[in-house]
């Protein structure tokens, strides 16, 4: 008995305080996230080009490289060389004693990553890196691989749909159906070259897709923008710390 009216006694205590908390305040906060490469020895960064497979409907190397340095020039951490994206297929084209395919072949090169293992070699050639670094003042080197390949899908989907209710107003339901989807799936892999070594620092591999109805017709060239989208804030993080924003609520 004396137990139970000890705990009702702390229980009321406690009770008290919050009882005159009444209102609610939220607080902004930032959490930083880490960049995983350290770019302080460093004062320029070379997006040099890259190795691309699957559909020729857009330059995945040209429209990579230029995308990626205007991203980086919104950065403080390092200087943006600007220079024409390396051609690395005609590159290694040449080191294999491979001739080039004709203009007139519509069939992709490369039609998945696979296709691009002979090429990747160039990756681990130091001294090309090294030759390349000393051209440009020993900078920070991103190079890598750029899959951007149709796709084809066929499910069940979910979509909403307007129905007006008995009292004669319009809500929405989810229905599921089947559809045929097409689209595109891009899959990057980036490559981070110490211009001074010809040394390999980081690599990081993404891959995203986008599906649209299969009666609508969506640009290549849109698709790989949206999909990248997706892939920048990853990518940028690896080079510079980051910080979420968001905020919490307490109690006055």
């Amino acid at each position: 008995m004396i137990g139970r009216t000890v705990a009702a006694i702390v229980s009321l205590a406690a009770a008290l305080p919050l009882a005159g908390c009444t209102s609610f305040y939220e607080v902004a906060v930032e959490t930083p996230i880490q960049a995983r490469i350290d770019v302080g020895a460093f004062q320029r960064v070379l997006v040099a080009g890259f190795l691309t497979a699957g559909t020729q409907s857009i330059d995945a190397n040209t429209e990579t490289a230029r995308l990626l340095r205007s991203q980086l020039r919104n950065r403080q951490e390092l200087r943006v060389i600007e220079t024409d994206a390396l051609a690395l297929v005609e590159e290694m084209d040449e080191r294999l004693g491979i001739a080039p395919p004709s203009l007139d072949d519509d069939a992709p090169r490369f039609p998945d990553a696979a296709a691009l293992k002979e090429y990747e070699a160039i990756f681990a050639d130091k001294e090309f890196w090294m030759a390349l670094g000393e051209e440009f003042q020993h900078p920070l080197i991103v190079t890598g691989t750029v899959v951007f390949n149709e796709v084809t899908r066929s499910g069940v989907v979910s979509r909403p749909q307007s129905v007006v209710n008995a009292q004669g107003i319009e809500e929405y339901r989810t229905v599921r159906e089947y559809r045929d989807m097409r689209g595109y799936a891009l899959s990057p892999r980036f490559i981070f070259i110490d211009g001074r070594t010809g040394e390999q620092l980081h690599t990081e591999s993404y891959h995203e897709e986008a599906l649209y109805p299969a009666t609508q017709n969506t640009p290549a060239l849109s698709s790989y923008f949206e999909l990248m989208d997706k892939v920048l804030p990853s990518f940028l993080n690896t080079l510079s710390t980051q910080k979420i924003r968001g905020s919490r609520v307490l109690l006055k």
